[in-house]
């Protein structure tokens, strides 16, 4: 994946406020940590302020859970109903959903639910195929559980949008209790009751539970009601509300954060147990080489896992048995087939991005608010997961499809995909003001499905631009990084992932801290391709490196080793860069360490530590005092807009370019931004010479990426090769926008990359020989192009403070120094 243009993507560094000025030492004697600075600095920004807060915060022992009957009627008929079927031995069904929190909330009902229907065949699950059906209830499905004598459908992740389907179910004489957290439907749909979050106030502590904490909420109810019945403790079901909890991306506030942190507790014990109480979940844990102790365990390892099972196969009911059963040669197996159904994913969802890529290379952009891509060839599966990586790389809520294949009956040909936000933007919102175009939709404000007939595609595609239009205004966001904390690679490392850890379990609203490091390069660059346990690889990709910058002892390099995931060698440039990262630890046995993973990164924006930038920086800081006969003019600002009204002419042989002089005027204007003192210097002299002052009248500097110029440079370089034209130094310096002490550099990395270079006193000539490339070893090579990479920086950094030093500080400088 290309590096993301970073004048496209916008750096927000986070206010903390005022912290009070005891809440450093409040949150060390709480915590148990030494100077938690930054990590009090964290707490105080996301809103964590008193003693109270902080301890119901970190502990989920001081943290009092509400009550499932704070649902009100709606769980009291479910209860109610619940019990009905228990005493009558009615044969009742789960009905779940094939992603994370759809699985996991299907294991916790079948596990929690099984302790009060105990009789044989008396509790049964169905899940839908999601290559086959899509989410919520289904006719077919319903008609399936008639005919298995079924009386009562409990749902789990779904249903509140299925008013049909449930008039249908009970048509046959099935009743319907529905457990869900997705949007209510305007009016009440035919049901014994309907438990949904989204029915209690917005600032309740369970207004965010997802589809799985909403059945943990429903086996509680019966756990209290009938208390002396269950034989195993409720909190064994808490790692599979944590797993479902922390995949589904919800907000982990209030009640779900508590589940969340009691959940990994649970979680961690599988692995420190010889005969674990989920041999499944130790089975995940050991294929992705996680202890599950960390929320990232989940999100990175086993949410991943459950998810790719639909997204491959289709069919995802064995991840139940895996979850639940307590066959560990069984879990074992179907440990190793989620595991190639990852490995598959991750291929397919690296081919379907590239694709989608570079259907947006062809586009326009610049009117788009809303993306929409299609290619019938692409897998349903994946696409949800692509649309989110589009959605963060170009800052635009993203709905990728694909095509059914066309019905023999002549039925119109539906496209169907998912739909994926960015910025906080309301993408349910957004897709359901199009309902009439729609033949199926469903989700959250940052995620959903929906199908849709594919002759209506460019009509809908235009009208919810529109709609984006008219809510959002014409300006189009951007891919937003938000920044948390400013260090240096020094602070990486344990005491700051102790602090960082206090945030934890990290999610929606609470979201992992960003760290930005300034000023510093990369080493020891590598990539891999990942393979899958057969040895075929999966076209997915990893890039590691050290991190490193001046922070260390006695102005020693520091290094901390990090990964740049979906990314190339090559991506990783030589020079100065700003790194934004996140902070982790991989707890596996066999590579236990402390590491950053990369997020995004930008040309630095501070000046490489020579002596000469520490010098400019310094002056640019305390300025100089004016002298009373001031022979340096300041024509900077008008600049602008009066260069091209500027007299052109040739520099004197002895000035250097830049400095033009006319008889009729009493200075001699430079109109080209300096790079040197020296240049300056002689610029002093030549007016000292005629008895002029010297005007500055060179516009803002246009500032060079250095690898804009690299590439550029390269370009030229093939072409001269290719036609065999000579070019003079001062041609190409000009279209490169650079000194020729610097162009120098840039010729020395052109020989090492594999150029002839032959300079004499009038031109340059460049010839292309793949001998003169093996001759160089990659390292010689990238150190030759971060050296050039490093001078156009500098250069850039230079000019930019010629451009904005105060003139006091100039004629101070140039003063002081002899010609």
């Amino acid at each position: 994946m290309p590096v993301i243009d970073s004048s496209t993507v916008d750096w927000r560094i986070a206010d903390t406020g005022t912290l009070a000025p005891d809440w450093i030492e409040t949150v060390a004697q709480i915590t148990g940590l030494t100077r938690p600075e930054k990590g009090a600095r964290l707490l105080w920004a996301r809103g964590i302020r008193t003693a109270e807060a902080l301890r119901g915060f970190c502990w989920p022992s001081a943290y009092t859970p509400a009550s499932p009957f704070a649902f009100g009627e709606e769980m009291t008929k479910a209860v109610a109903r619940l019990m009905l079927a228990r005493d009558r031995v009615e044969k009742v069904a789960i009905w779940g959903d094939f992603d994370a929190d759809g699985i996991t909330s299907t294991a916790v009902l079948w596990d929690g639910l099984k302790q009060f229907f105990d009789e044989p065949g008396q509790l049964t699950y169905f899940i839908p195929n999601r290559l086959k059906e899509s989410h919520g209830l289904s006719i077919v499905g319903i008609d399936q559980l008639a005919a298995q004598d079924v009386t009562l459908i409990v749902t789990c992740d779904t249903g509140s949008t299925n008013p049909d389907e449930i008039d249908y179910a009970h048509s046959l004489g099935l009743e319907v209790i529905v457990s869900d957290h997705h949007t209510l439907p305007a009016v009440r749909p035919n049901v014994v009751a309907i438990v949904n979050p989204r029915a209690l106030p917005s600032d309740h502590p369970m207004a965010n539970l997802s589809g799985v904490a909403m059945a943990y909420k429903l086996v509680e109810a019966l756990y209290e009601r009938l208390p002396d019945v269950p034989t195993r403790p409720l909190s064994e079901l808490t790692d599979l509300v944590a797993i479902g909890l922390i995949a589904d991306l919800v907000e982990l506030t209030g009640d779900c954060r508590y589940l969340a942190q009691v959940g990994i507790e649970q979680l961690q014990t599988h692995l420190k147990s010889a005969y674990p109480i989920r041999p499944g979940v130790a089975q995940l844990l050991k294929l992705c080489r996680r202890a599950g102790d960390r929320p990232t365990d989940i999100s990175f390892g086993i949410g991943p896992r459950i998810n790719a099972v639909s997204r491959i196969y289709g069919e995802a009911s064995f991840c139940v048995e895996l979850l639940t059963s307590q066959d560990s040669d069984r879990c074992q197996d179907l440990a190793e087939k989620t595991e190639l159904a990852n490995t598959r994913r991750k291929a397919l969802q690296n081919d379907v991005l590239k694709q989608a890529t570079h259907q947006l290379e062809t586009r326009d952009l610049s009117t788009t608010g809303v993306i929409v891509l299609c290619d019938p060839q692409w897998p349903v599966g994946v696409l949800g997961l692509v649309a989110a990586q589009v959605a963060q790389q170009y800052g635009r809520p993203t709905i990728l499809l694909t095509q059914d294949t066309p019905a023999d009956d002549g039925d119109d040909v539906l496209v169907r995909g998912s739909a994926r936000s960015v910025n906080q933007i309301d993408l349910y919102d957004l897709v359901s003001s199009q309902a009439h175009l729609l033949t199926g939709f469903g989700g959250h404000p940052y995620a959903a499905g929906l199908s849709l007939p594919a002759k209506d595609l460019p009509m809908f595609q235009a009208a919810i631009n529109q709609q984006y239009r008219q809510k959002m205004g014409a300006e189009l966001s951007s891919p937003v990084v938000q920044v948390d904390l400013s260090v240096t690679v020094a602070e990486l490392g344990q005491d700051l992932f102790q602090e960082l850890k206090l945030l934890e379990p990290c999610g929606m609203g609470n979201p992992v801290p960003k760290l930005l490091i300034q000023n510093c390069w990369f080493e020891n660059v590598w990539h891999q391709k990942l393979k899958d346990r057969t040895g075929g690889k999966v076209g997915y990709i990893k890039t590691s490196f050290e991190l490193c910058d001046e922070s260390g002892n006695h102005k020693s390099s520091s290094k901390f080793p990090g990964l740049w995931w979906g990314h190339y060698k090559e991506d990783v440039p030589p020079g100065r860069w700003d790194v934004v990262a996140e902070l982790d630890y991989n707890s596996h046995p066999k590579s236990r360490r402390y590491e950053v993973r990369l997020i995004d990164i930008r040309p630095a924006q501070v000046a490489s530590s020579t002596a000469e930038a520490k010098r400019l920086n310094s002056l640019a800081r305390q300025g100089a005092v004016d002298r009373p006969e001031s022979w340096l003019i300041d024509h900077r600002t008008a600049a602008m807009s009066t260069q091209n009204d500027l007299a052109a002419s040739t520099p004197d042989s002895n000035a250097g370019s830049g400095a033009t002089s006319n008889d009729t005027e009493e200075s001699l204007k430079i109109d080209r931004c300096p790079t040197l003192w020296t240049d300056f210097q002689l610029w002093q002299h030549q007016a000292q010479q005629s008895h002029k002052s010297l005007a500055l009248a060179y516009a803002f500097p246009t500032e060079n990426n250095p690898v804009d110029t690299w590439t550029t440079l390269l370009g030229l370089a093939k072409f001269l090769s290719r036609t065999e034209q000579p070019v003079t130094r001062e041609r190409l310096a000009e279209r490169l926008g650079i000194c020729d002490r610097t162009l120098e550099l840039g010729l020395i990395a052109l020989a090492k990359t594999g150029f002839a270079v032959s300079a004499s006193a009038i031109d340059i000539r460049l010839s292309f020989d793949e001998k003169f490339k093996s001759v160089n070893s990659e390292t010689d090579r990238l150190t030759a192009l971060g050296r050039f990479l490093a001078a156009v920086q500098e250069e850039g950094f230079r000019r930019q403070y010629f451009y904005q030093a105060p003139v006091s500080a100039l004629q101070s400088t140039l003063l002081s120094q002899a010609i």
